[in-house]
């Protein structure tokens, strides 16, 4: 099942008065991927990990579905990955995205594990422990794991970060049509550009800490994304757009940007 999510007042400062997130009204779109881009430190995974209840807003309530976003946690509605796979090490491919499954207390259907495993990519892995995989399977093991679920809300903080280049953008070309076929609400956060652009449907550009949306870009691309993508003029111009937006989001906050 698809779901909105609608943020009203959305906030978080931390003991001491640090201000991660600035009041944000926002609404992401069921079914829809949606990227936060910002700069280091601008309270991108703070805002995701709100979302995700993992971390306690400050002010402000968010609604997933139209119910409380704890209903959503409580029925297993809602998965994460972290640039982190989080791999139990003892536990072999199947077993780990078994265990999810037994958290969320749904069954183990073999053959739907075996088709997940082999859609990201690891057919012949599924009896493997993460320590025999490389950087790139054991994030698509990952992934695999929070798809599992068939989570109607999927979380993404940045789940390619930690593999290299090569890999980064094979992931990115193989994923989205798991999660895009499923109908799931996404949300990714990222420091790349390219990747939010390549990925998803609109970027939301975040100020420096707190954050603040400076900019919110649609992004007008076809589905499934072609193989040529990055040659097309329109996605170079939406890649223009999101860094011009960030540029503009720091210039705005320097001590001088008012004079």
């Amino acid at each position: 099942m698809s779901v909105e999510i609608i943020l009203t007042g959305l906030s978080k400062t931390y003991p001491g008065g640090v201000e991660a997130v600035c009041p944000l009204d926002l609404t992401l779109e069921a079914g829809r991927t949606t990227a936060l881009v910002g700069p280091s430190g601008c309270g991108k995974s703070t805002l995701l990990r709100m979302i995700a209840g993992l971390e306690e807003p400050s002010t402000g309530s968010l609604t997933i579905g139209g119910a409380p976003a704890a209903e959503t946690t409580a029925r297993a509605g809602l998965a994460v990955a972290f640039q982190d796979p989080s791999l139990l090490p003892w536990r072999t491919v199947r077993q780990n995205i078994e265990l999810a499954l037994d958290l969320a207390r749904k069954p183990r259907k073999r053959v739907d594990i075996d088709q997940l495993i082999e859609l990201v990519g690891l057919s012949g892995f599924a009896e493997t422990r993460p320590g025999a995989l490389s950087g790139g399977m054991r994030q698509r093991a990952a992934i695999a794991r929070a798809l599992s679920t068939n989570p109607d809300l999927l979380l993404l903080d940045e789940p390619f970060g930690a593999v290299d280049e090569l890999t980064r953008a094979q992931l990115a070309a193989d994923l989205p049509g798991i999660w895009e076929a499923r109908g799931t609400t996404t949300l990714l956060v990222t420091h790349s550009v390219t990747e939010a652009v390549t990925l998803s449907d609109r970027v939301i550009v975040l100020s420096p800490r707190p954050a603040k949306v400076v900019a919110d870009i649609p992004i007008d691309l076809p589905r499934p994304r072609p193989g040529n993508l990055k040659t097309l003029p329109a996605f170079q111009a939406h890649v223009d757009e999101v860094f011009d937006a960030l540029s503009g989001g720091v210039a705005a906050t320097l001590p001088n940007a008012a004079q």
